[in-house]
């Protein structure tokens, strides 16, 4: 975690300003009609639970992890560009794509002051594919193939795994995103994750 932690923290901090802004303005400034995204069976059935939002947060402490543990320069810059590819295929489908689940969620409570500081940042918009989803499944991957190569405990690989299972189910669960994003970002996720680890150099 040491190695090159002034590289990590710097362009992680950079990543973020630049990647927030290209997003909030598209969320803003839909270029086109906004694409309403329908309810599924299984997101009526879900629910609205606000117990999940400390889980929905988390991911900036999960996805930090991967660019944290990186042991060299040359596996930082693969998961880098790995991460931007996945952000930028994403935020070109929301400028030609603009989508939303406001209607079908309706107005949502701010139940406590978490909910009231992320509606006050972020909307129903930029739905499909969930970048939530989708980065927090390449994490998964790349923290997995990182733990596996360092001989880690099976306990540290099932934290990983459950922990990015808890943050796909708190999008659907704090309504954030329906199933058809999930699903979406789940597909994203998985192709770049695995593309990007393809040829990824041994730890």
């Amino acid at each position: 975690m040491a190695t090159l932690w002034w590289l990590k923290a710097l362009g992680n901090t950079v990543f973020l300003v630049v990647f927030f802004q290209l997003y909030l303005w598209l969320q803003k400034n839909p270029l086109f009609a906004v694409t309403q995204i329908p309810a599924t069976a299984l997101d009526d059935w879900i629910g609205f639970q606000p117990w999940t939002i400390t889980l929905y947060l988390s991911l900036w402490v999960y996805t930090a992890l991967p660019v944290a543990l990186q042991p060299d320069k040359p596996r930082l810059l693969r998961y880098t560009g790995a991460i931007s590819v996945l952000c930028l295929i994403a935020l070109l489908v929301f400028l030609v794509w603009p989508t939303s689940v406001s209607d079908a969620v309706g107005v949502r409570p701010a139940s406590n002051g978490l909910f009231a500081m992320l509606y006050a940042v972020d909307s129903t918009g930029n739905a499909c594919p969930s970048l939530h989803v989708a980065a927090s499944v390449m994490s998964c991957m790349w923290l997995q193939a990182i733990l596996t190569q360092v001989r880690a405990p099976a306990w540290l690989n099932a934290v990983n795994v459950a922990w990015c299972l808890g943050i796909v189910f708190s999008t659907l669960a704090t309504k954030q995103h329906l199933l058809l994003d999930v699903l979406a970002g789940v597909a994203l996720g998985i192709g770049i994750g695995w593309a990007s680890l393809r040829r990824a150099k041994p730890v």
